[in-house]
């Protein structure tokens, strides 16, 4: 059965960072979003492996993330392509 860890996008100013707050260290990069999100779904992976095979515990995933509106008043600057 699958087990889903929360990851966290931010866009920089020359490519996009990924990480898994449950799994501490658990971080990469790429030039886009999507290849970014395959290449976290391959750190996780590595990352899970790694733990298991070094006989370390594999944290259960208990970070969840959400997504607030806020008033269009609020001023916001959104970069030109998200």
């Amino acid at each position: 059965m699958p087990v889903q860890y929360t990851v966290i996008i931010e866009k920089a100013p020359n490519n996009y960072a990924a990480y898994a707050p449950d799994l501490p260290g658990c971080i990469t990069t790429g030039d886009t979003r999507d290849e970014v999100i395959q290449l976290m779904h391959e750190a996780i992976e590595f990352h899970l492996e790694g733990l298991r095979r070094d006989g370390d515990p594999v944290p259960p995933p208990q970070t969840t993330a959400i997504e607030v509106d806020v008033p269009t008043t609020t001023e916001v600057s959104l970069p030109a392509a998200v």
